[in-house]
């Protein structure tokens, strides 16, 4: 299925995402909004150098079968996959998974392994897209929380945004660390030990954590940062 995207898009092989990919055009870096900030981030100084940035990393999304904020799993695909890196989807069951648009029913998307056969040793970095029934659905599967805490045990970058480290208190990683989240759940994570701050991006020893879809440009560009940067120095011995 292609998914509906508004921007230049192009039909490409079955792997990517949704069948389609997306370039960033003139228009894109002219245009208002998070995309048009991201897309003028990530054509700045660095120039083409973005596009092999991730070239051969593995990068695991991972969400339930639905309730996933489309727009914070569609973004953040499209800022691995044109950095060069090779995103997947990993879910608690086979089939497709239901994004959301807030409240309404968005896209399905296929499942490219589950979660339950996948290990953090697969992948170079996991990314965890936000949603309200997303995570609290993910925070009640043992291998889904397995699958978190591995990469937090490995030193494997992990990106989390808006509701997303509700899953981090289950995988009981946040304690000591600094980070961010959408502010209802500020309290949860300052229960369970964690530094929380009201910005748009926070980056602790790999973890990067935004509030909110507002925040997506800059979580793209520090997540690919992080990504390209490979296993953090303070990982657990």
């Amino acid at each position: 299925m292609l998914v509906p995207c508004g921007r230049s898009c192009a039909p490409v092989a079955a792997d990517s995402f949704g069948g389609i990919e997306c370039r960033v055009t003139d228009e894109d870096r002219t245009s208002r909004g998070p995309w048009g900030a991201y897309a003028r981030r990530r054509s700045g100084s660095r120039g083409g150098r973005v596009a092999q940035q991730l070239q051969n990393r593995r990068v695991a999304f991972l969400v339930a079968p639905e309730g996933t904020e489309q727009v914070e799993l569609t973004q953040p695909w499209r800022a691995v996959q044109e950095a060069g890196g090779q995103p997947e989807l990993v879910s608690t069951a086979q089939g497709s998974i239901q994004a959301f648009d807030h409240l309404d029913k968005a896209d399905t998307f296929p499942v490219d392994k589950v979660v339950s056969q996948a290990g953090a040793e697969d992948y170079d970095a996991l990314v965890l897209p936000g949603g309200v029934a997303n995570p609290d659905l993910l925070r009640t599967d043992s291998d889904a929380v397995r699958f978190i805490g591995e990469f937090f045990a490995t030193g494997r970058p992990v990106a989390a945004i808006c509701h997303a480290p509700w899953t981090l208190i289950e995988a009981d990683v946040v304690r000591g660390r600094r980070l961010t989240s959408f502010p209802s759940l500020q309290t949860d994570l300052r229960n369970a030990g964690a530094d929380w701050v009201d910005e748009e991006v926070v980056t602790d020893r790999g973890l990067v954590t935004s509030r909110n879809p507002d925040d997506l440009p800059a979580f793209c560009a520090k997540l690919v940062e992080e990504i390209a940067e490979g296993a953090n120095r303070t990982a657990p011995t």
